[in-house]
């Protein structure tokens, strides 16, 4: 067993410098084929992405000092897709930009969820600057 454990790393370490000599837009089409060719999909649910920390809650204070809590949602990416893009990434961090990617692409998708009214409002507005169109509840 350890030959093939041998053979396996001595596999993955030349596939590892390989893909170190890519590029960014090199890595970007390796991760279309690879998920193409497997039938799945690198896009984080979003409310997991969305979602408060573990032990984060929103105090009860916080809720009707601000406002409703609310949640933003995106009904179309419009034409201008890589705009809507940088500003999802820019709302949330976190996102990867294949995330924010599959997030223009299966819409409606939830970008914010139980957001202060100024963030939602905050990010309604960047995302409506974008192109997008968007729905608070």
């Amino acid at each position: 067993m350890t030959e093939k454990t041998e053979k396996k790393s001595d596999k993955i370490s030349k596939l590892v410098d390989l893909i170190s000599e890519l590029s960014v837009l090199e890595l970007s089409e390796l991760v279309s084929t690879l998920q193409e060719k497997l039938g799945v999909s690198a896009v984080a649910p979003v409310a997991a992405a969305a979602a408060p920390a573990q032990g984060e809650t929103p105090a009860a204070g916080e809720q009707s000092a601000g406002g409703a809590n609310q949640t933003v949602i995106m009904t179309n990416a419009g034409a201008n897709k890589i705009a809507v893009i940088k500003a999802l990434r820019e709302i949330n961090q976190n996102l990867t930009l294949m995330d924010a990617k599959g997030m223009t692409e299966a819409t409606p998708a939830e970008i914010l969820k139980d957001a202060k009214a100024e963030d939602a409002k905050s990010a309604e507005e960047k995302l409506k600057a974008a192109g997008a169109t968007v729905e608070l509840k």
